[in-house]
Parts: C-alpha cells; structure tokens; sequence
C-alpha cells in the first residue's frame, strides 16, 4: 500500500515531467487531505496573503492573478478567500487540474509544463503566484522565472516559494540576480519562511516587474 510519506519522497524525487505526471495522477484524488490537512501546509497562504497585499487595487478592479503550478487549486482557495476575482490556473497534471476545476475558483485551467516558456501573451497578470513548484524533482529556475516576469504586467509581482535547500544550489538565486542586473525586476524580499510549519523552510520570492530591456547575458 503506498502511504502518505511515500508520496511524498516521490514528488521530491522525481526528475522528469513524465514523472510527476505519473505521481500525479495516482495521488489527485487525496492530495488536499494527505498535504494541506496533515502536513501543516502553510505556504500557499503566506504567498496568498502576500500576493493579495501587494496587488490590493488591482485586484478589486477585477485584475487577473495566475496561479502557476496550481495543482488542486490550494493558493486559489486562499487567494478567493482574501477577495481575488479573477485566477488563471495553470499545471503540468491534467488530474490536478481536474480537482482545481471542482473549486470553481478558476476563470482558466491551463495544462503546460513550467520547463517549456509559457503558451502566453506577455504582460497579462498583475501577479503570477507559485506554491510548491520550485522543489527537489520538479521544475528549475529557467525559463519558469524569466517566463513569469514575462507575462506580468509593468509594476506587477511574481511571488514563488523556493525550497530553501536548493536556493543557491539549484541556481535561483543565481537567476533572480541575473534578472535585476538587467532591469527587469526590483527583488523585494527572498526571505526564508514556514513552507510546511516545522518541518521545512523555503524562500519567499518577491519581484516587481520593471520592464527593463537589458540583453539577457550568454
């Protein structure tokens, strides 16, 4: 029987989008009461919150938000619940989206693979939010960050929890200070915070799209 714990290892194991596609697909169903309701969870309301701060008006004018690598829809929930309107979701597992449609929180749910740029028109979220992605097994820095400053709109935010023990090694940090030499984004905040409560720390990510236009370095 495979338990909890044991899905876990495996989200945090796996290297190819084919991977987690299976993985996926097999744990959607209990997704929310294996990892939301049992493992002090905490991330996707912190970013929720964060987000919905740093875009206060332009949400109440009915600005979009995109929820990337949205799974079952848990920062879309937290995101409704402070009063965000308008959420695009977007995820590389069809059975995840299947379960975030259930909310009836999205006005979109896209499949796409965060490895691959973004099947997008720049400049269209007022924030771009993403919970749980940047992790052991799942998607690196590149193109995913440069792609999210991309279709955020000029004096927008991309807000994206990175697990704090890949930070330099899996080299976020090394992109995110390649982005704000060329102009494109004010750093904000890469603080260190509760990802799931007493277990593990990750960064909090807040960029501000500048809209500079720097050649990206070679």
């Amino acid at each position: 029987m495979t338990t909890k714990n044991d899905l876990v290892a495996r989200v945090r194991g796996s290297l190819t989008p084919e991977d987690c596609l299976s993985l996926y697909a097999e744990w959607a169903g209990t997704y929310d009461a294996d990892v939301a309701a049992t493992e002090n969870y905490v991330a996707p309301a912190i970013v929720a919150e964060i987000a919905l701060r740093l875009t206060h008006h332009s949400v109440e004018s009915g600005a979009p938000l995109l929820d990337a690598g949205c799974g079952t829809g848990l920062v879309g929930r937290a995101l409704a619940q402070g009063g965000a309107m308008v959420i695009d979701g977007l995820d590389l597992s069809p059975a995840m989206l299947r379960e975030a449609e259930k909310t009836g929180l999205y006005r979109h749910l896209t499949v796409g693979d965060l490895t691959e740029p973004i099947a997008k028109p720049d400049d269209q979220y007022a924030a771009v939010v993403c919970v749980g992605t940047f992790t052991l097994g799942h998607v690196g820095p590149s193109p995913a960050l440069e792609e999210f400053v991309r279709i955020t709109r000029k004096n927008g935010f991309v807000i994206a929890t990175i697990l704090d023990e890949i930070w330099k090694s899996g080299k976020y940090q090394a992109v995110i200070e390649d982005l704000e030499a060329r102009n494109q984004v004010e750093v904000i905040g890469t603080d260190a915070e509760d990802y799931r409560k007493g277990r593990d720390k990750a960064r909090v990510v807040i960029l501000k799209k500048k809209g500079g236009c720097a050649p990206q370095a070679n």
